[in-house]
């Protein structure tokens, strides 16, 4: 049984603009099977949304948090179906 894809919207508050956050997480998003994007939020947040598996999704946010966690005061995530509109994960602007 193949898993299903879902839908993974993330904001992470902390340190985390003007640290190459966004540039690390389009490059370990080359290391799962997602696709979405990532952007600087004007609260200094920064968002991200991701489709993929659950596991995918999940790993991909687990490596993101292993890498940055120094940058990192909080994460919240929502999980959502997916609309499938992705075909690559890149920086939005």
């Amino acid at each position: 049984m193949t898993e299903e894809s879902t839908r993974m919207h993330v904001v992470i508050s902390g340190q985390v603009q003007g640290v190459g956050f966004r540039q690390s997480a389009t490059q370990i998003a080359k290391s799962f099977p997602v696709a979405g994007w990532v952007k600087n939020l004007p609260s200094g947040n920064v968002e991200i949304v991701a489709e993929g598996t659950k596991t995918a999704c999940s790993d991909f946010l687990a490596s993101i948090r292993d890498r940055m966690f120094e940058y990192i005061s909080d994460v919240e995530c929502q999980w959502t179906e997916p609309t499938n509109e992705f075909e690559t994960f890149e920086i939005q602007y």
